[in-house]
Formats: C-alpha cells, structure tokens, sequence
C-alpha cells in the first residue's frame, strides 16, 4: 500500500506544488541565460551521474545501495533546491527554470540509465525493469501534477499565492515523514552501513558544490548564477529518489533498501548545503531576496 498508493500520492502533492507559480515564461528564460542554463543542465544531467557511479564504487557500496546511489544521482532538482537557491540570495528564476526542464528530461534519461544502473551493480540479482512503463509513470507522477499546478496558477494567481506558502509546508512535512519511513523500513541495514553509506554520501554532496562553484565560475557565471548552479548540482529530488527505488524494487509494502541511499542523504546533505547558502548569501552581499 505504501508504495503503490501513498508514495505516489505524496510525489504528486510535491510536484504539484512545483507547479505553482510556473510559467511559461520560467521555460523560455533558458533562451534568455542559456550559458547558465546549459552548464546547469550539464552538470545535472552528467556531473551528478558520474560522480555518483565512482563514489558507489570507491566507498565500495553493497549493491542494493549503490544502485539506490545511481537512482538519487539520476534525479533532477526539486522543490528544496529552489528554497535553498532563495535561501542563498541566488537566481530563483534560473534555479526554478533548470528544475522545471530537467524534470521534463528525466522521464526520458532516468528509467533508461536506471536500468543500467541496476544491472551493472546487482547483476544476475536485479530486479526486472520496465524502461517504457517506468517513464510513463515518472510522467504521471512529475509532469502532470506540475501541469495541473501550472494551470492552477493560470487561471487562478491570486488563489495560487495563497496557497503556495501552505503547499510548501505540506510538502516538507511529507517529505520528512517519507525519510523516516525510509530508515524506519530498513533501519538494521542503515545501521549496519551508516559507516560507509554516510561518508559516501557527504562526500557526494561537497563535491557536487564544489564542483557546482568551480565549473560556474569557470564558465565565467556571476556570483548568483553561481550560487544557483552549485545548488542544483548539489541537490537531488529525494522523493522522486524514493519513490522510483520503491517502483524498482517492485514492493508494494514498506520501502526497500534501495531507497535507503535517498533517506540518508536527504538528511545529510543538508548539513553542508545550509553552511553553504550562508556563504554565499554572505559573501554575495545581497539584502533583497529575488522573487
């Protein structure tokens, strides 16, 4: 029941409330800053991936675990990278545009590589995956509730407003719980490799910031392009993780170890994001938050 019922149900009310306060205009914008644009979207959709695959392989992870490390590095950004950007005084308009698009790719690039990913690290133990319906189900999941949100804000903006701030405090709430479930679920494997799985884990966050800071720079970006790159680097959609490890896995109760990988870095990345906004937000001077 969990996994066919409630984890789909809560992923939608969280890609609903993506939708909100989306527009058009939030997909047209990559025309506008495409430098910016095109080196967060590589950093997405191919730093993240490669640097989860070599760190599932150096910390040396069970296999179940790397290939739930595969499926979080598959992910795109999500609602908390955009509070997080806000949080730092970076481009919200960027980070919101870059989350909506590459949230739109994923349903293409995420089931085929997760297949992969399965494949190559539980071998003749891996489950069997369905690439075609997996991407259909990540687009019942994601797109339409994120339309629905976007259709909601058309016709009704000043309802929209309203409600935003409440859906944001509903998401986060069941987006904890769903952590807690998570280790809940498979707390005996959690503490038995919480010794590898978290320095992993932080490890994959710091580099991605770093990198995310490093490549933006590089590119030449200014500082709050910077700031909003590093974070959608650094940060994955860790429900969307959760839920595609449980369809995955193909259980219908409880959430198996595959999504313990997400669990855990939901709660430690933000150990090293939160240091990481105050930085910036310090060292970019900024008063005025950007709506």
């Amino acid at each position: 029941m969990l996994v066919d019922l409630i984890l789909p149900a809560v992923l939608t009310v969280i890609m609903f409330s993506l939708g909100l306060g989306l527009t058009g205009a939030d997909f047209a914008r990559v025309l506008r800053s495409p430098r910016a644009f095109g080196l967060g979207a590589v950093n997405q959709l191919v730093l993240v991936p490669v640097t989860g695959f070599v760190l599932a392989v150096l910390f040396g992870l069970p296999s179940e675990l790397a290939a739930g490390t595969m499926i979080l590095a598959l992910c795109p950004g999500g609602v908390m990278s955009n509070v997080a950007t806000r949080m730092a005084a970076g481009s919200v308009p960027l980070s919101v545009s870059l989350t909506a698009v590459i949230s739109l790719v994923s349903i293409l690039t995420l089931p085929v590589l997760t297949a992969l990913s399965v494949r190559y690290f539980m071998g003749a133990d891996a489950p069997p995956i369905d690439v075609t319906a997996l991407g259909l189900t990540m687009f019942g999941l994601t797109a339409v509730p994120v339309g629905l949100g976007m259709a909601l804000t058309r016709l009704a903006p000043a309802f929209t407003a309203r409600l935003a701030p409440w859906m944001n405090r509903i998401t986060t709430a069941l987006f904890a719980v769903l952590i807690l479930l998570a280790l809940a679920a498979n707390w005996e494997t959690f503490l038995a490799n919480i010794g590898t799985l978290g320095p992993a884990l932080v490890t994959m966050t710091a580099v991605l910031l770093t990198a995310g800071v490093l490549t933006a720079r590089a590119a030449g970006l200014d500082h709050r392009e910077t700031t909003t790159v590093a974070i959608e680097s650094g940060i994955q959609n860790g429900t969307l993780g959760i839920a595609v490890g449980g369809i995955v896995a193909g259980v219908a109760t409880g959430l198996p170890a595959m999504t313990l990988p997400t669990a855990i870095y939901s709660v430690t990345a933000w150990a090293l994001v939160l240091p990481f906004v105050a930085w910036r937000r310090r060292s970019g001077g900024v008063v005025a938050v950007e709506a």
